[in-house]
């Protein structure tokens, strides 16, 4: 619901007690592209986003903005193909002409130069599981993960779109939903043995004086043979300091909230009214607790939002009104819709109302936009098109940091929520105005820290699992904690523990 469709009195009581009060999780939401959830965004005259592609000091002032405002983390959003579904087959005109989310970089390489220039601030990353093999993942997540000193989270996805397959899978179709994630159920286990089960913890010795880099007692091949895999061991990278990186998952179909029950300690949700989170999440836990014997506590949930702040409220009416009319590319916003959707909205009458149309997909998501638009009583392309062009597939929030901070506060208590990944209109700007005013604001309302937590280990930053639990263990009541090759733990004694530990990860997962 944005604060420009409805009236309500939540910016005129700032500090009133909420039922559902918590320090929030707040992370920027970004892509290695010229643009993420709002059309034409790189366009406007303050927005710096086209130096992402040659600019290294781009990403670094980034960073240090985003630590100085407390952010807990980056998380950088990625696809592996492009919107192409629109006026198709494989046609890319309408977002490579718009800069929407093309062309687009692996995010990879922008961590750790953000994380050169910071201690505290944590990065998630998207990879998918058709992208690479296991092995290669974890070689590569392991990396960042040392050199960010244990500050990074893996977005398990299994990938949607037609492009990204037609380039990864030898041109290829897109294996069905059933088939994507009985392999990212097994390649997320694979990822588990290489990290958590073929180093022991201390086996990293660095003793000049007696010659040993690495005890060769501490290393374990993991012999992995399934269905879909065939991995020797052992990771290729050692240990950080939090061993395995956070894990976070996005998926909302049956599917998507079993993978996420069973393995996130994050899951990202994307609706546009608090109310249709609060079942999400409810389901999740549900799993989570009955099924995989989790503590639902140890799964934090994010909402993706984008804000646009004013001094006053018609200041954010008017400037999401200018990004519309001025900058804004109608062509692209449909384009983005028929990639996010599967359906070629070109096929459909100008005036054609769309809410009935015999299209799952584009009903649901009709469905799912009207909620925020109330006011909207007949849905076009034209008008789906203009829902998206500010904010994207996520909820918009517009208003002074007052209002903004307490519509904050209301998705809070009516669904539970632990926090948000905030999109930007204007980069950096937008996130600049939330570090200045609507964080604070937040903090007046007790919703946000002042400062970053303290580490377990002296003189470091925290790590990303010790922003959200206070420790960088995995908790005990995740189904793959068992798997953990403890510091004098022998060989054989592991061995035999690790047998009933995967065999219990099995039959949970079966």
């Amino acid at each position: 619901m944005t604060l420009s469709d409805t009236t309500n009195d939540y910016g005129s009581q700032p500090k009133r007690a909420r039922k559902n009060q918590k320090n929030l999780i707040i992370n920027a939401f970004l892509m290695g592209s010229p643009g993420c959830q709002t059309i034409g965004s790189w366009r406007h005259p303050d927005d710096k986003s086209e130096e992402y592609l040659t600019n290294p000091k781009f990403w670094t002032d980034l960073a240090k903005t985003l630590e100085k405002g407390k952010f807990h983390a980056v998380f950088f959003a990625d696809v592996l193909g492009s919107y192409d579904v629109y006026q198709g087959p494989s046609n890319i005109g309408p977002v490579a002409k718009a800069g929407s989310q093309w062309p687009i970089l692996d995010p990879s390489y922008f961590i750790p130069l953000m994380a050169s220039v910071t201690k505290d601030l944590s990065f998630g990353m998207t990879i998918s599981t058709i992208s690479e093999e296991p092995y290669h993942l974890s070689r590569r997540l392991g990396t960042i993960d040392l050199i960010t000193n244990g500050r990074v989270g893996w977005n398990i996805v299994t990938s949607y779109l037609e492009s990204a397959a037609r380039n990864l899978l030898n041109g290829k179709d897109l294996p069905g939903n059933n088939e994507r994630y009985a392999k990212a159920e097994e390649y997320v286990d694979v990822v588990y043995k290489l990290f958590l089960s073929s180093w022991r913890d201390g086996a990293v010795k660095i003793n000049k004086k007696e010659g040993i880099f690495t005890d060769p007692k501490g290393l374990r091949h993991i012999k992995h043979k399934g269905e879909f895999f065939d991995v020797l061991g052992p990771n290729i990278t050692p240990p950080s300091r939090q061993k395995l990186p956070v894990i976070i998952q996005a998926g909302t179909s049956p599917k998507g909230k079993e993978l996420a029950a069973r393995n996130a300690e994050i899951v990202f949700l994307s609706q546009l009214t608090p109310d249709k989170l609060v079942g999400p999440i409810k389901e999740i836990k549900t799993i989570a607790k009955e099924k995989f014997g989790r503590d639902p506590s140890k799964i934090k949930f994010l909402a993706l939002m984008t804000v646009v702040l004013g001094d006053t409220h018609e200041q954010a009416v008017a400037k999401v009104k200018q990004f519309k009319e001025v900058f804004g590319d109608v062509e692209a916003a449909k384009a983005m819709f028929s990639g996010w959707t599967g359906v070629n909205l070109d096929l459909f009458e100008d005036d054609q109302p769309l809410e009935n149309v015999e299209h799952l997909a584009l009903a649901s998501s009709i469905k799912r936009w009207s909620g925020q638009h109330p006011t909207i009583k007949k849905w076009t392309k034209d008008t789906i098109a203009d829902s998206i062009l500010v904010g994207g597939s996520g909820a918009l929030i517009i208003g002074t940091p007052a209002e903004v901070a307490d519509e904050l506060g209301r998705w809070v208590e009516v669904s539970d929520i632990d926090g948000f990944n905030l999109a930007y209109t204007v980069l950096p700007q937008s996130y600049e105005e939330i570090s200045e005013k609507l964080l604070p604001e937040l903090q007046k309302r007790g919703l946000f820290r002042h400062e970053y937590p303290k580490s377990e280990t002296p003189g470091q930053g925290p790590t990303f699992r010790e922003q959200l639990f206070g420790t960088s263990k995995l908790d005990e009541t995740h189904p793959a904690s068992g798997l953990s090759w403890n510091e004098n733990e022998e060989a054989e004694e592991f061995e035999e523990r690790f047998e009933a530990a995967y065999n219990k990860l099995k039959g949970i997962k079966n």
